[in-house]
């Protein structure tokens, strides 16, 4: 029997030469098509954001950039995903890689930030927080200074039954590590979690 997504996704492209290629996503066949719109909205809006911010006002030395997205979630109603843009400057000593996140809730019909997905008063930041600081500490992730905690609106993505924060090169870590990337499964916060949104259907058992 063939599994029904939330969201069809389709790939659409950005190019303005061989070496400067930008893949992104657009929703289809959703019944809601005015919330489809928004989506797709935000998605091509994040996208242009992610290119202002690698080219800013010297688009001139840009030799290479590259563009691409994953769909992390696509069930129960949560659609949740990462666009990543690498570019490379003429004489630059690498290139820089940016990842931004958008999870939506597709039966509230709307763009979730990360307090959205708790319930309202919890601590969620501390909770977090402590568990990102623990991973730091069993994985031996090297700090560029003392970790304080995450930001309220912290860098997330929803995989599963997984709440992935992340944070972006230079944030917290040199740059050889990559982005420091902290899975955290939804029954570690389900005491917090707002039940009604995305993190609250993940953690049903079905």
């Amino acid at each position: 029997m063939p599994v029904s997504l939330p969201v069809s996704i389709q790939t659409r492209m950005i190019s303005s030469g061989p070496k400067q290629t930008v893949y992104y996503p657009k929703a289809a066949d959703m019944h809601n098509r005015n919330f489809q719109r928004i989506i797709n909205r935000t998605i091509v809006h994040e996208t242009q954001k992610l290119i202002h911010e690698q080219v800013g006002n010297i688009p001139s030395t840009v030799e290479e950039m590259q563009g691409s997205f994953e769909i992390k979630n696509n069930q129960r109603e949560v659609l949740s995903l990462s666009l990543s843009n690498y570019t490379y400057h003429y004489h630059a000593a690498h290139g820089m890689t940016f990842i931004r996140s958008l999870t939506f809730d597709l039966e509230k019909e709307k763009l979730c930030s990360l307090k959205d997905l708790f319930k309202p008063g919890s601590n969620y930041v501390k909770r977090i927080s402590d568990l990102v600081a623990l991973q730091i500490k069993q994985r031996d992730i090297p700090l560029l200074g003392e970790f304080t905690g995450i930001r309220p609106d912290q860098d997330f993505y929803i995989a599963d039954k997984t709440l992935v924060i992340y944070f972006q090169l230079y944030e917290i870590t040199p740059y050889v590590v990559g982005f420091p990337m902290f899975p955290i499964s939804v029954y570690d916060l389900q005491d917090i979690i707002e039940e009604s949104g995305p993190l609250g259907r993940m953690a049903v058992n079905n």
